[in-house]
């Protein structure tokens, strides 16, 4: 139950840093929106650490696997900033939502999880809910929606890896390593495209980066309470705050089969919320026997 409301609390939060980077890809970057987007993670979390945390400033037990963490995020951000530039944020995390379904996939693989026919199913049914939302512009084939799924396809990779982290490092140290691993390669390329930021946009980028900070926070504890392939169908939550805030912000009004969609997804994952109760129950008078 725990990871279930963390999961969802990141999904839910998330949605908010990619309409502030949608916002002001208007006039900046989409690289350089991604650079501050790990810039200000790093700028946020060390000294919380410092703070707070000082023992968990400590050498990885598996740097390797942190930096693969890292350089598959930052490939899977700058796919989906670009991506949103371009086309609306419901359609490209629509596109991107190809993620659970890699995760669910390469789970019994490299985590050794067991996933059953019915988070199959669930996971599939919520996919094909988000095929409704997209439906107007999913013929609109070009570089932006290939963008889009590659996000997911890099996500679903990310959420394995932050799993087999979870019994090495502690989530803030790997948050912190994510950060610092984004934020050094994309340092490199920003000059290019550099523009300077208002003293506002400068505002809206650390506010970005705390909406990462807390979003990645939420998740990393929640894949370490529950199996990866369990959460997956959760993440489908996450276009109900996109849709919410495409429309107060960017006036994209959901249509008919938007909503038919948001129907199917949220059945989804509300079929994978009892699945899950009905186990912890069973398990809970096996216990008392």
């Amino acid at each position: 139950m725990k990871a279930i409301i963390l999961n969802l609390s990141a999904w839910i939060i998330l949605p908010f840093m990619d309409a502030i980077a949608k916002y002001l890809s208007t006039d900046l970057s989409f690289f350089q929106i991604t650079w501050a987007r790990y810039f200000f993670t790093v700028f946020w979390t060390l000294p919380f650490m410092f703070f707070f945390f000082k023992n968990n400033l400590i050498l990885s037990q598996n740097p390797k696997l942190q930096i693969l963490r890292g350089l598959t995020l930052f490939s899977a951000n700058i796919c989906f900033f670009y991506s949103i530039s371009i086309i609306s944020m419901a359609k490209a995390l629509t596109l991107a939502f190809v993620a659970p379904l890699v995760t669910t996939a390469l789970s019994p693989i490299l985590l050794g999880e067991k996933v059953g026919i019915k988070r199959w199913l669930a996971v599939i049914v919520g996919f094909i809910g988000s095929l409704f939302v997209i439906r107007p512009g999913f013929i609109e084939f070009n570089l932006a929606t290939v963008a889009a799924l590659g996000t997911g396809c890099l996500y679903g990779f990310y959420l394995i890896i932050t799993r087999k982290l979870h019994s090495t490092d502690n989530p803030l140290l790997t948050l912190l390593i994510t950060g610092i691993v984004g934020v050094t390669v994309s340092s490199f390329f920003v000059p290019i495209v550099w523009v300077s930021p208002t003293n506002i946009q400068w505002l809206w980028l650390g506010i970005m980066g705390i909406f990462a900070c807390l979003g990645h926070i939420l998740l990393i504890y929640s894949l370490r309470l529950a199996d990866a392939s369990k959460l997956a169908p959760f993440g489908y939550f996450e276009i109900i705050t996109n849709i919410i805030l495409g429309y107060y912000f960017f006036k994209d009004f959901p249509d008919l089969w938007t909503f038919v969609g948001l129907f199917i997804i949220i059945s989804s994952g509300i079929y994978i919320f009892r699945t899950e109760l009905e186990k912890i129950g069973r398990a809970s008078c096996r216990e008392r026997v």
